[in-house]
């Protein structure tokens, strides 16, 4: 009797929070993807129309242009974050004084809502109010700073936010990949006369793979499901040149009244984060199994 109890105490307590995933996650996916082959408009309409909103979706230039914004700023946002992450790490690893000070400051945004991050940013890109303003005040009257209201930069003031929050993230998962690497692979190089750059460049930071691995399947799902930072910042604007694919649900489920095709788009993101999380995931728990 003791050792069943054993065996279903773990079974009965998991079980609860179970179901709940089991019906509030993926059941809503599965409901968002029947919906997604509706008539629905403002309300939930279950006359089956098949792949229609699909192909209206993909025909929708609106919907191109999100796709595009999202190639610009998810190839930015993850490069950016990695190479700066991973430049901060190599100077912390240098295990300097302040390593215990700067640390917290860098990791500080992170805990930001990404709400947070827009607004701040918002006001101090704000040719009127933020750094344009200030400098004008100080004197140099020709300076210009208004990406936020230009149409072909505005993109690029949403990576700047962007890389701001999560850089320090990515700085602590390369910093924990260097703090782990084997001092004996670092120590024979370092003995034979190496330098510190060529020690990282040809043996550090080729065995940080798995931690670059890592750091993209990160990156790369919240470039895909960033909304509020967006909508804080810029608001889709100026025009559509901010918008992305989550912009672009919300605004056609609840703004456009076209619950459809914002389902259907909401599918295609969900597509999107498989395809990098599963190879993420088999190559995991092949590696797992080789070891």
């Amino acid at each position: 009797m003791r050792e069943r109890l054993q065996i279903l105490l773990p079974k009965l307590v998991l079980a609860p929070s179970f179901l709940l995933i089991l019906f509030f996650v993926y059941g809503f996916i599965a409901y968002t993807g029947y919906l997604s082959m509706t008539a629905s408009k403002m309300l939930p309409n279950y006359d089956f129309v098949g792949l229609e909103n699909y192909s209206r979706l993909w025909k929708l230039p609106h919907w191109w242009r999100a796709l595009s914004n999202l190639a610009v700023f998810g190839t930015l946002y993850i490069v950016i974050c990695s190479v700066l992450g991973l430049f901060l790490a190599i100077l912390l690893d240098q295990k300097i004084r302040a390593e215990g000070l700067l640390r917290p400051i860098y990791l500080y945004p992170m805990a930001l809502s990404f709400i947070v991050t827009g607004t701040a940013w918002k006001w101090f890109l704000d040719p009127g109010i933020g750094l344009e303003n200030v400098m004008h005040q100080w004197g140099w009257e020709s300076f210009e700073f208004g990406w936020i209201k230009d149409r072909t930069m505005a993109i690029y003031t949403v990576v700047i936010a962007a890389v701001w929050q999560s850089s320090g993230f990515v700085m602590a998962m390369f910093l924990a990949g260097l703090r782990g690497a084997d001092n004996e692979t670092i120590r024979a190089p370092q003995i034979d006369g190496a330098s510190t750059m060529t020690i990282y460049r040809r043996i550090i930071i080729p065995l940080m793979r798995p931690v670059f691995l890592s750091a993209f399947v990160v990156l790369a799902h919240l470039a895909i499901k960033s909304y509020d930072l967006v909508v804080a910042l810029t608001g889709g604007g100026p025009g559509q040149a901010t918008e992305l694919p989550a912009t672009f649900m919300y605004s056609y489920t609840f703004t456009r009244n076209l619950m459809g095709i914002g389902a259907s788009s909401a599918i295609i993101m969900l597509i999107m984060i498989f395809s990098i999380i599963v190879p993420y995931l088999y190559s995991e728990l092949a590696g797992g199994k080789k070891r």
